[in-house]
């Protein structure tokens, strides 16, 4: 069973963080880590379908859910990502119902959608798993990533799509196509984030968003459920830092 997608649907609170190293060795560490789930960027990092695979089955024997984003919400790629084993998806930019509606359809066989189909692949047991055809589509979880002013405005009718199971707000983006590029602590922003939230509660649909440790209570006292609390690269470089800083003190 996809447990984030119970959990979300259940408005049970989801702690992530993001991954953009690109490498098994580092996403096996975040995995042991505890987390509820991990994002595994296919937008702003180094990443194709080979070395995705390879943090995937890296991280297969924590409890943890593993969450693809591609960097365009293509059905083929899609399809390539969800044939690998990724039941979670975040696909970014989605700009308009009809967009949300094709995305959809990406994510399920015919006649219900899109989706190439194929048996022999790793997402299906490479065939061993029982009516994996007809019930694949029950246990992926499609997050919509509202990150632009289309989808500020569209908000609450992309939420309202049957097979959306979540919006994830980018706060980044969102400020940049709201005239406030680098300051998504810009009140407009902050407003808009909020308005994101409430538009998908009531549609009936749970919201996440990128954060910060400062700022997740905030945004999930405002009702966001799904919430990344940072990421591998800024944790690597917050702790180099941090260390060469220490050398320099003790001198």
């Amino acid at each position: 069973m996809n447990r984030l997608k119970s959990a979300l649907a259940e408005g049970r609170p989801q702690f992530g963080l993001w991954q953009s190293l690109g490498h098994p060795y580092t996403a096996e560490i975040c995995a042991a880590a505890g987390f509820d789930w991990l994002l595994f960027d296919g937008e702003h990092a180094p990443n194709t379908i080979t070395t995705l695979l390879a943090q995937l089955q890296a991280v297969s024997a924590y409890p943890v859910d593993a969450v693809a984003r591609p960097p365009v919400g293509d059905p083929v790629l899609i399809k390539q990502y969800l044939d690998i084993g990724f039941r979670s998806l975040l696909i970014p930019m989605v700009g308009s119902v009809e967009q949300a509606e094709m995305l959809v359809a990406a994510t399920r066989f015919p006649p219900k959608g899109i989706r190439g189909v194929a048996g022999m692949v790793r997402a299906s047991g490479f065939g061993t798993t029982p009516n994996y055809l007809a019930d694949a589509h029950k246990d992926t979880c499609l997050i919509l990533q509202i990150e632009n002013a289309a989808g500020l405005a569209a908000a609450g009718q992309i939420a309202a799509v049957e097979g959306v199971d979540a919006l994830f707000i980018g706060p980044s983006d969102l400020a940049g196509s709201l005239g406030h590029l680098g300051n998504p602590a810009h009140p407009e922003v902050q407003d808009a984030i909020v308005g994101i939230i409430k538009a998908a509660r009531d549609a009936g649909k749970p919201s996440g968003i990128y954060a910060t440790i400062e700022s997740a209570k905030r945004y999930a006292v405002a009702g966001a459920c799904m919430i990344s609390v940072g990421s591998d690269i800024g944790l690597l470089s917050s702790g180099v830092r941090s260390l060469r800083q220490g050398i320099e003190t003790g001198r």
